[in-house]
């Protein structure tokens, strides 16, 4: 602006009479010359924010398009009598997983959050570029890096040896279902995520996290099969709490480069 009174600039003391253009900080009241404006050195463009997802979003997507489409279908066959077709009829189980399952992932991220402490760094509902599989949640303590794979399953959780006297076979079970094929999934996730941070040192660990289930004692502790963690959120939560090799600017460094190769399945913005 140019000035209205005479003044003197604030960092080298240049006097400046009226009409001079400078710069007014209004805040300060105090003006600076136009040749200390352009030596002041230019801050570094801001990181863009990082889209952290939102838990369950994409189980939620698909459970909203296969009731719209059940819908649909009945408004075709019934006409005027659809929203007595609706009121009567209820939604398949294949339709209802997806929305436990969103259920699922919003409470272990709920729950987990109240946990992990205030070093952890979540990132929710991650797209595997180039496929349609997704990651329930990815957490990034100073441990290391987790892949965590919420479940609303009820039952007992349980490690059972189905092996037989001379050889040992472990599985998972949850009430009376063999769930092992949970293990098994897991180690594509980490495998995926271990191809994101190339060749980044960290722990990664794949954890099964299990919300409403039951165990066998009040006191029942974690285990691990194949690798895998299987755990309630409290256990799960006690691993992301716990000190690490990490420090925060090494989990920022690590939550940026996963947010970049694993994006949002659901964008939230």
């Amino acid at each position: 602006m140019a000035l209205r009174r005479a003044g003197s600039c604030r960092q080298c003391s240049t006097p400046l009479p009226v009409g001079t253009r400078a710069l007014w900080d209004a805040e300060a009241r105090h003006v600076i010359c136009e040749r200390c404006v352009d030596d002041a050195p230019v801050a570094p463009p801001l990181p863009p924010p990082v889209d952290r997802g939102q838990a369950g979003a994409s189980a939620e997507a698909e459970y909203r398009r296969r009731q719209q489409n059940r819908e649909a279908a009945l408004e075709d066959r019934w006409g005027r009598l659809a929203g007595v077709a609706k009121f009567l009829s209820t939604d398949p189980q294949t339709t209802t997983a997806w929305g436990t399952g969103a259920e699922g992932e919003r409470k272990a991220a709920a729950k987990l959050g109240e946990l992990a402490g205030p070093h952890t760094q979540f990132l929710f509902d991650r797209k595997v570029p180039r496929t349609k599989a997704n990651i329930d949640l990815l957490a990034v303590a100073p441990t290391g890096v987790w892949v965590i794979d919420a479940k609303k399953l009820t039952g007992q959780v349980e490690r059972r040896d189905v092996g037989g006297l001379w050889r040992t076979d472990l599985r998972l079970y949850v009430g009376s279902r063999d769930q092992s094929k949970l293990v098994k999934g897991m180690q594509w996730q980490v495998d995926v995520v271990r191809a994101a941070l190339g060749d980044v040192a960290c722990e990664i660990r794949g954890a099964l996290c299990f919300v409403d289930a039951e165990w066998k004692a009040f006191f029942a502790r974690p285990f691990d099969i194949d690798g895998v963690h299987v755990s309630s959120p409290r256990g799960i939560g006690n691993r992301l709490r716990a000190e690490g090799p990490l420090g925060p600017a090494e989990i920022d460094g690590l939550v940026v480069r996963l947010a970049n190769a694993l994006p949002p399945a659901v964008p939230t913005s």
